[in-house]
């Protein structure tokens, strides 16, 4: 009988590593697995579905142990900018009132800039929140807060104006501007926010969050009725 439970406890050992080993931790909170996933937002207007990238780990990582935490959960878009972006992940608004100023609220901690030349701020793209370069040089990303672009579509001369009033000088590539004149984005972001990921589906809803009605620039664009994440988690892609 000992030897039968010996052998059984083994065996269950045995299990438990083979399934470990599969699954290897990548960082904290962050398994293998969770690589091959996508992050569905499931808002109060309706689902936007993200696809993270590779060439980002550090965001990448973040983002998907907050949504595995449970973090972005009833958290509101508190700040939104029709033609531009939408912005959530301040942990305050979830109790917040109509008289609570909202955008102050991250984690505690911040998360080097990851800037990748081909990655850029066309319609649809996920990307990290910061705080200003007068604070902060390194241009590191909020722990929590991240922005989805909606943007606009540019001329040639928009592009050349964003080059050198914006980007100081720096050309933007022909491929990029082709895009940014056929689909659109905020070029004046490039390689100043880290981006880490895009939008698959649901990008009519990214557009619908961000024609509701705001405060205005005064009242921080905060939209008069709350626009909730409902729930954030991990799906299979």
């Amino acid at each position: 009988m000992t030897h039968r439970f010996f052998l059984f406890v083994l065996l269950l050992f045995a299990l438990g590593f083979l399934a470990v080993s599969c699954n290897p931790r990548i960082a904290d909170g962050v398994r293998k697995k969770d690589l091959r996933k996508d992050v569905l937002l499931q808002t109060s207007m309706g689902d936007i579905r993200l696809r993270l990238f590779n060439e980002t780990p550090l965001h990448r990582n973040n983002f998907i142990r907050l949504v595995k935490e449970g973090y972005y959960d009833s958290i509101q878009f508190h700040r939104v900018i029709d033609n531009f972006m939408i912005q959530a992940g301040d942990p305050n608004s979830r109790r917040a009132t109509d008289t609570t100023q909202l955008g102050e609220g991250d984690k505690p901690y911040t998360i080097p800039a990851e800037f990748v030349p081909s990655l850029y701020h066309r319609k649809g793209v996920l990307a990290a929140a910061r705080m200003g370069d007068d604070v902060n040089p390194k241009k590191e990303s909020s722990g929590s807060q991240f922005y989805i672009v909606e943007g606009k579509k540019f001329t040639d001369a928009g592009l050349d104006s964003v080059e050198v009033f914006r980007l100081k000088g720096r050309k933007i590539p022909a491929d990029q501007r082709a895009v940014y004149k056929t689909e659109g984005g905020a070029p004046h972001l490039d390689q100043n926010y880290t981006i880490f990921g895009e939008v698959i589906s649901g990008m009519s809803v990214v557009e619908a969050i961000a024609a509701v009605p705001t405060s205005g620039r005064e009242g921080g664009d905060r939209p008069l009725q709350p626009v909730r994440i409902v729930k954030a988690r991990l799906v299979k892609q």
